[in-house]
């Protein structure tokens, strides 16, 4: 199963709190990026992000200088972070929940890479093989129920644990035709 850490994007355009989004305008415009991480001040953990909707919808469309605002006035806080292993899906959800469309991917205090919505759909299949792990999933809880009922030879009882095995059996193959296991 993909996780964070296997499409997040591992090099990260940062700019300092202190810039003013002027500047940050020009770095996106170089790097060709769509968003920058605001590298947290000396003695504070918390990262933040700006993107270009937040230049365009906060500074642009209200006539503000960008010369004259600072990129710390734009930060959304508290910033969402995702940890490298979330799954793609627990990520979707987390992109869905909060109504965002990128965010710094965090382990502990490092900065590790940031990851977006574009590399969701770019960068998986879109359907990230979920019946191939939802058969996985069955094939491991059959698995475990065939050795509850069977594990103890004097308390088996045939019938039951010969149907456990046919259901495991069944979730096996079905499994294999899918590439699941």
């Amino acid at each position: 199963m993909l996780k964070v850490r296997d499409i997040m994007t591992q090099e990260v355009i940062a700019i300092q709190d202190t810039a003013t989004v002027a500047q940050a305008i020009a770095l996106m415009q170089y790097h060709k990026v769509r968003s920058l991480i605001i590298e947290h001040p000396e003695g504070q953990t918390a990262y933040g992000i700006i993107t270009e909707r937040d230049i365009v919808y906060r500074v642009m469309a209200v006539g503000k200088d960008p010369h004259e605002i600072g990129v710390q006035e734009l930060v959304r806080e508290p910033c969402i972070t995702a940890h490298p292993d979330l799954t793609v899906e627990e990520m979707a959800q987390l992109f869905a929940a909060a109504g965002i469309q990128r965010a710094p991917v965090i382990d502990g205090q490092q900065l590790l890479g940031i990851i977006s919505v574009t590399d969701l759909v770019m960068k998986t299949d879109g359907k990230q093989n979920y019946q191939a792990d939802w058969l996985a999933l069955q094939v491991e809880n059959a698995l475990k129920h065939a050795r509850i009922i069977c594990g103890d030879p004097q308390t088996q009882i045939s019938k039951e644990c010969s149907v456990a095995w046919d259901v495991v059996e069944a979730f096996e193959d079905q499994a294999a035709l899918n590439g699941a296991i």
